[in-house]
């Protein structure tokens, strides 16, 4: 049995299959050569007192290994990438820049990306949400412009090579994939296609949607 074990859910709804946070711990796992076992939920044991113990806000993954449980993607993703130079440099330089991506890709893209995911995948039929859209996809393409120039002829963000910087900052853009706005700039599309190429990737993605068909309520629940 794996001394890593991720917290995931055992059935989303479809608008949400392929972009709960569980993927960037398994991919990062995947990259680092890690073996870990899933530990399915369900929407009715994300408010139980004994898991809030393990995750406050209810949500997943929940990261356990050896004694140690940790929530918080960023934090997940950079404890493995740690103890895996396929995610993290060991320069100095290279290091410092890969954390820095990463929380960028957390701080600064991801808050405005979800703002307009808000919008559109819950909102859509408020008129402040109407209103309000056109500058949250302003601010977007903004953000995704300044990236998109940081990428042009460079393959990845860091040192030209694939990093947990590069990891974090897809799984991020993926929560675009009902617009078009990343593929308005091609160097960001190119760069989105060629991390999802990754076979650690599509591994990390089959292995989380598997459950759902399978946990599916029946039709008209």
């Amino acid at each position: 049995m794996s001394a890593i074990r991720v917290t995931a859910f055992n059935w989303v709804p479809p608008f949400a299959a392929g972009l709960v946070r569980d993927l960037r711990v398994r991919w990062a796992l995947e990259e680092a050569g890690l073996a870990y076992e899933e530990r399915l939920i369900s929407q009715d044991d994300k408010v139980k007192p004994q898991y809030r113990q393990e995750q406050p806000f209810g949500q997943v993954p929940v990261y356990e290994e050896d004694g140690l449980t940790m929530f918080e993607t960023g934090a997940i993703v950079l404890h493995i990438a740690e103890r895996s130079e396929a995610l993290m440099p060991r320069d100095r330089e290279g290091r410092a820049l890969t954390q820095t991506w990463l929380f960028a890709a957390l701080n600064t893209i991801e808050p405005h990306i979800q703002n307009l995911a808000l919008i559109d995948l819950f909102c859509a039929k408020e008129e402040w949400a109407r209103l309000r859209r056109p500058g949250v996809v302003q601010m977007v393409e903004t953000r995704l412009r300044d990236l998109s120039a940081r990428l042009d002829g460079h393959p990845y963000l860091v040192a030209d090579r694939f990093t947990a910087a590069d990891l974090m900052m897809v799984t991020v853009l993926r929560i675009l994939r009902h617009t078009d706005l990343v593929q308005r700039q091609p160097s960001l599309h190119a760069y989105q296609q060629r991390c999802e190429a990754r076979p650690s990737f599509k591994k990390a993605l089959a292995d989380q949607i598997a459950p759902f068909a399978k946990n599916a309520p029946p039709p008209g629940n």
